[in-house]
């Protein structure tokens, strides 16, 4: 994904979240780099348990799973898991990857 397809994802994402209501638009945005060279944006709204991800120029919206440690998301082949110490990533047929904010 290059820096222009993420900008306008993000900017298309803000005009569909500000034509909800204002309670719900309130959202976090995470832009991430990872170690194998992916690189995804991420987001979760305030009332919706699940991360909507934006990897490899496809949007995927991912269900929160059971996790011991930090948070884990995953379907359609991606798996997210957030702590402490960062991002991981697995996505596809590739190992699982260290991720950073970007």
């Amino acid at each position: 994904m290059n820096r222009c397809g993420t900008i306008v994802f993000g900017a298309a994402l803000w005009v569909a979240a500000a034509a909800v209501s204002p309670a719900l638009a309130q959202t976090t945005w995470q832009n991430y780099q990872c170690a194998d060279g992916s690189q995804f944006l991420v987001g979760f709204f305030q009332y919706d348990k699940r991360a909507h991800m934006q990897i490899d120029g496809k949007a995927v919206t991912l269900g929160k799973r059971l996790a011991l440690l930090g948070s884990r998301y995953s379907a359609r082949g991606v798996t997210l898991t957030l702590g402490k110490a960062g991002a991981r990533l697995k996505h596809g047929n590739r190992p699982v990857t260290a991720c950073a904010i970007n």
